[in-house]
């Protein structure tokens, strides 16, 4: 079985570094988090494009549900998701809308009062705390599994058993976490998709194809 750090070795000499999340501030990077529930990044980055110019903590708590709704209709369950950006923004609120603020969390903390935030998740929480926040925690998505399952690692199912997975395995590093996790996207785009594309796969040499 191919060695955890070979994996990632392998996926970034074929794709080379991701430069993952694409945002131009943390607000935005949090707030796409959200979006990006149930649906794929290019639904979001139309949402994210139509909330432009208003992309703050303050402006869209001044929209009404209905303009807030119709502003990210293209990411899917819409209303759903506006409930749950307005529940993120009593949270970042209570933190003074500032990312400096938060940095001064302990990693532990943060998370555990994002999960405490109606609609955010594990996947959603720590997806935030790498990205915007730049904190060493291996984020875990359906990609991962998918991926880890099929070149036969016995991947645990539960999420905290298959973060740990990475984390006793690799160094303690957000840079290398942070790329990790978006190769694994890449590759479930490129090859590992649910009907996979094995011809010209990086990791076709070592799958068990367990499909």
């Amino acid at each position: 079985m191919m060695p955890v750090m070979s994996l990632y070795e392998r996926l970034k000499e074929t794709y080379g570094h991701q430069n993952w999340w694409p945002a131009d501030s943390p607000f935005e990077m949090m707030a796409g988090a959200i979006l990006v529930q149930n649906t794929n990044w290019n639904n979001v980055g139309k949402a994210l494009a139509r909330l432009q110019p208003d992309l703050s903590p303050e402006r869209i708590r001044a929209m009404t549900d209905e303009e807030l709704e119709e502003r990210i209709r293209p990411s899917g369950f819409f209303r759903m998701k506006a409930q749950r950006l307005r529940a993120f923004l009593e949270w970042f609120e209570s933190h003074g809308d500032d990312v400096r603020a938060l940095q001064q969390v302990e990693t532990d903390v943060l998370r555990e009062e994002l999960l405490q935030v109606k609609g955010i998740g594990a996947e959603t929480a720590d997806s935030i705390l790498l990205y915007a926040l730049y904190r060493p925690v291996f984020v875990i998505d359906a990609y991962t599994h998918r991926i880890m399952n099929r070149i036969g690692y016995q991947f645990p199912k539960k999420y905290n058993q298959a973060q740990a997975f990475f984390e006793e395995a690799l160094p303690k590093d957000e840079a290398l976490y942070n790329d990790f996790h978006a190769q694994f996207v890449r590759h479930a785009k490129e090859h590992c998709k649910k009907k996979p594309v094995c011809e010209g796969c990086p990791l076709e040499p070592e799958c068990e194809k367990q499909i």
